[in-house]
């Protein structure tokens, strides 16, 4: 087994090749039980991939027959310029080329490491980017890394809430590292959630979809992440206003966790930073062809969306925007006019995700003047979710709500 100076020499070179935190763990099960229990209650979604890997989540032997160690990596992604930082728009790992490419070659380099040190075949090792049917936030707590917050995600001492994961199998045998709480070294299956956050809960209730529904548990279903990135269709019209102006992504209950005051920029040598992706303006994006969007999105995961599902997205941010300062674009008296017309262009969209989206926005920014501007779209509309869009707002026409009086000021 490997331990003592040796295990420290091992991990000082997988740091060298640009990993910002390794840790080491066994196979014991870890919180099996809180992952059933998820999948049952359908928090999960339509993410159907993760019901059915459980077996192999369970068991890692299904993954890699004979494994007995697992070696945890993790990439600080915080950005290191402020105003990425500070941006709410997008998920600040989404301000990168796509991890899974970048952390993959750092995961390449551990393979040949491993098998140099440990004589092992390539048969003898599996590795994953965030993708593979591995527990790997259970791991990383297990190993020390950090512990699972309230808000469901690995927090880490050094680090906060800013690690990309990555996992390797391994039939090497590697001496395990302790928890951050030694009491849970004997109880690795528990891996408690909010083991360092005492009281406070600042996570849980900031969260605007209330996607969090118990102390660690979150109902993928009302997670912002969730709609803004895996959910291919049209986004429940109850969700939408909780968005508010996020994009891609959603980092609310990482943002305002007390852990980051500690947390700075990690080495990123394993990361290609897209920052000028902040610079786009909303009405950029509502206004983006196709071939714009495969240029600038190009090798970054935002790209996984399509155009349509950022048209989407983008119209919804549009529709929770009731201040020009907020839009960033304000310019000239002719700008609102821009904003009604790039919207009414996304109300006949080929594509009909996007139309439901933009029908919402332009009665949440212009209230009864959006039926003139959309008389001609409604009238040749046959997709049954944009048409259920138009019959909400006829019935809600005179209604003194919030939901429809947003007009642009």
């Amino acid at each position: 087994m490997l331990d003592g100076k040796e295990k420290e020499t091992f991990r000082s070179e997988l740091m060298e090749l640009g990993f910002d935190a390794a840790r080491f763990t066994d196979l014991s099960p870890v919180a099996s039980k809180r992952l059933e229990d998820w999948i049952e209650q359908g928090y999960h979604a339509d993410m159907d991939w993760l019901r059915k890997s459980i077996e192999k989540r369970l068991d890692p032997s299904l993954v890699l027959d004979g494994a007995c160690s697992v070696i945890m990596l993790g990439v600080n992604y915080f950005p290191g310029e402020s105003g990425a930082a500070k941006q709410e728009r997008w998920g600040k790992y989404s301000l990168y080329e796509d991890y899974h490419d970048t952390v993959l070659k750092g995961l390449k380099s551990v393979g040949r490491l491993l098998e140099e040190r440990f004589s092992l075949e390539p048969t003898d090792y599996r590795y994953y980017v965030d993708t593979g049917p591995v527990m790997e936030r259970g791991w990383a707590a297990a190993s020390g890394m950090g512990w699972q917050g309230k808000n469901g995600m690995l927090i880490s001492k050094t680090h906060g809430n800013w690690l990309l994961l990555a996992t390797v199998l391994t039939r090497a045998p590697i001496e395990p590292d302790p928890p951050v709480m030694k009491r849970l070294q004997s109880e690795p299956s528990r891996a408690e959630l909010g083991a360092l956050c005492g009281k406070c809960r600042a996570c849980i209730d900031i969260c605007p979809t209330s996607a969090i529904v118990e102390p660690g548990i979150i109902n993928a279903n009302r997670c912002i992440s969730y709609q803004t990135i895996e959910n291919k269709g049209v986004i429940p019209r109850e969700m939408r206003e909780g968005i508010g102006s996020r994009i891609f992504g959603c980092d609310i209950c990482l943002d305002v966790c007390p852990w980051n005051r500690f947390a700075t920029s990690g080495k990123q040598l394993l990361l290609s930073s897209r920052y000028g992706i902040c610079e786009l303006s909303l009405l950029d994006i509502l206004t983006m062809e196709i071939e714009t969007f495969r240029e600038v999105f190009r090798r970054t995961p935002i790209k996984r969306l399509k155009l349509r599902g950022l048209l989407r997205n983008a119209c919804i941010v549009a529709g929770n925007l009731r201040f020009y300062e907020e839009w960033g674009d304000f310019g000239d008296s002719e700008w609102m006019e821009r904003v009604k017309t790039a919207l009414v262009a996304l109300a006949r969209y080929p594509e009909a995700m996007v139309r439901p989206h933009a029908v919402w926005a332009l009665y949440r920014l212009f209230g009864s003047a959006a039926e003139m501007a959309l008389k001609t779209c409604r009238s040749v509309e046959e997709d049954e979710s944009t048409l259920d869009e138009y019959r909400w707002w006829n019935r809600a026409k005179g209604t003194s709500s919030a939901e429809t009086s947003r007009m642009l000021r």
